[in-house]
């Protein structure tokens, strides 16, 4: 992007000038519904100022060549024409339309002869708005005229977006609408600062440094490791990213549906600060979450919070407002308390009631969070981006129990083969010559074409025996049983028992695979004892050695420690 831009806001009543629409373009297609929305969003607003979506243009000799916003010029057109043909109190349209290879569709814009409105589509599209706009106002004619009449002269703008003549304006056009790529935010911003009318407030060489830095900013962005550390949202989900920035600084609402409401804020605080003042203001605050990224307990507490849904990165830039880092840190700590505070004691909470799910897994990923942070002096740091996002999409953590004993979502016969597979080595190794029927047993039913439930079902509940701890099962639904894994498509895995898992969780970790810190030391036995270690199986004194690892990490957050419900042996 060069400082051949012009880039303003102006009432469209001021629009004026001659508009060609060239021949790389069709010609106009807005409907009802678009020329209606326009025509509602206008009236609802009111004296509230208004902002339409960019117009860009390039100026060539004494006319101005419509690159992008010709629909909803040309319907803007159009109602100043039917407000002009029920009043001439309102007068012709103080700009003009015209067709680089359709000459006939200028003429018949401006005549609006509706004999004629079958001749062609340009016609009859032209036609059909026009009766819109004809309906829409004949429910209040002379109320909505004089109310519409005012607001486009005094409260509704467009954005003006002009390009130098030397710009590839097909080029421009292909990427603004046959590539779907529209102007961001950003883009606007950025051109903001290097418009050619800005150049009297702005050196040259100021110019280009603010684009080069534009531009660095933008390069970091891409680090995935920074960018998930601040945001729960896919990079994918913008066109840049710096946009994350420009909406902390604007206050934008992540619900918010204006897709320009960045861009007006910016706006706004032009009337008031000079460009390199906003550009300083940009650049801090940049820097100030670079700081929290590279500062070892800031990133844990902050990303903590961002990726438990705790708090907006906005909420979080806000409380850091005017704060010493000391009152800052014991603010975020207050909201990690806040975070997994509960009115029973997580003993009482089960896998079993959906409702309680959430709560489990926010104490499960703090849990990870803070013993990465408390582990190695340093030297670790939680991966938000491995935890958040790999190739193809966003990442769906699950509570997934230690050991499984039970058969949600085993329904199908291919689950019922699986789930025996990959049980048969563990009976092998625990169980020995003594399994050998059972492991027979196992595999026939593995070979069978038809395998029905029943024996499925009888077989699984002889390998559930020999592989899972007896006694008591009251733990089975319990946090001393569960933790983060990532296996909710495949249903076989997530039902299988301790050892099947830990050997699974094993070659995942040969391949590279992701896997939550907390999960691969529980599933590896860290935490238990190593005079109590029973490798093939998830007994009491693991549990035990779980949850006290829990209220270990976490002692500074817990409101009471976690009391193990009491097991039989």
């Amino acid at each position: 992007m060069d400082n051949n831009i012009v880039l303003s806001t102006k009432l469209v009543g001021e629009i004026k000038g001659e508009f060609y629409v060239p021949s790389y373009q069709r010609g106009y297609r807005w409907t009802k519904d678009e020329v209606t929305r326009l025509l509602d969003d206008i009236y609802q607003n009111g004296k509230k100022n208004y902002c339409l979506h960019p117009v860009v243009v390039r100026k060539k000799d004494n006319a101005y060549e419509l690159v992008d916003g010709q629909q909803r010029l040309t319907t803007i057109y159009l109602i100043y024409k039917y407000m002009q043909n029920v009043n001439s109190f309102f007068g012709d349209p103080s700009f003009s339309l015209s067709y680089q290879t359709r000459e006939k569709s200028a003429d018949f814009l401006k005549n609006l002869d509706m004999t004629k409105q079958n001749d062609n589509i340009d016609f009859w599209f032209i036609s059909n708005a026009y009766t819109t706009i004809q309906k829409w106002f004949e429910q209040d004619m002379q109320i909505r005229a004089m109310h519409i009449f005012e607001y486009l002269k005094e409260d509704v703008k467009i954005i003006w977006y002009e390009v130098g003549e030397n710009e590839d304006a097909i080029s421009l056009f292909t990427r603004l609408n046959i590539g779907k790529i529209p102007l961001t935010s950003a883009e606007l911003i950025k051109a903001m600062f290097l418009s050619r009318d800005n150049s009297g407030y702005m050196s040259r060489e100021k110019q280009e440094e603010i684009s080069l830095q534009w531009d660095n900013i933008e390069k970091e962005l891409h680090n995935d490791s920074l960018w998930y550390f601040l945001t729960n949202r896919s990079g994918d989900k913008y066109q840049t990213r710096i946009d994350l920035i420009l909406d902390l600084i604007a206050g934008k609402q992540e619900n918010s549906r204006e897709k320009y409401d960045t861009f007006f804020k910016f706006e706004e605080m032009r009337t008031t600060d000079s460009l390199e003042y906003i550009w300083r203001k940009i650049q801090r605050t940049f820097l100030t979450l670079k700081d929290w990224f590279e500062n070892h307990e800031l990133y844990h507490k902050i990303g903590y919070l961002i990726a438990s849904n705790t708090l907006t990165l906005q909420k979080i830039y806000e409380l850091s407002n005017n704060k010493t880092k000391t009152a800052f840190k014991g603010l975020l700590n207050d909201y990690i308390r806040k975070s997994v505070s509960i009115s029973c004691n997580y003993s009482e909470l089960s896998y079993e009631k959906p409702s309680e799910y959430k709560r489990i897994g926010t104490l499960l990923l703090l849990f990870n969070v803070e013993s990465v942070r408390k582990n190695g002096e340093h030297t670790q740091w939680f991966p938000f981006d491995k935890f958040k996002y790999e190739k193809g999409g966003m990442i769906s953590w699950s509570l997934e129990h230690i050991h499984a004993q039970h058969s949600e979502g085993m329904k199908t016969q291919e689950v019922w083969r699986e789930w025996l597979t990959l049980h048969i080595p563990s009976v092998k190794v625990v169980g020995g010559e003594k399994q050998k029927d059972l492991i027979q047993e196992m595999q026939n039913a593995v070979e069978k074409v038809r395998l029905e439930r029943t024996e499925f079902e009888t077989i699984q509940q002889k390998v559930l025996e020999l592989l899972s701890v007896s006694g008591n099962t009251e733990y089975m639904h319990s946090i001393s049983n569960l933790a983060l894994l990532n296996t909710a498509d495949n249903a076989a895995l997530s039902n299988s028992t301790f050892d099947v898992k830990r050997n699974a969780i094993v070659e995942m970790d040969k391949k590279g695979q992701y896997i939550p810190f907390c999960t691969k030391m529980a599933f590896l036995k860290y935490y238990t004892p190593s005079e109590e270690n029973q490798l093939h199986f998830w007994g009491h004194a693991d549990r035990v050695a779980y949850v006290n690892a829990i209220n270990e990490v976490l002692a500074d957050y817990l409101d009471e420690a976690i009391v193990l419900v009491k097991e039989a042996l």
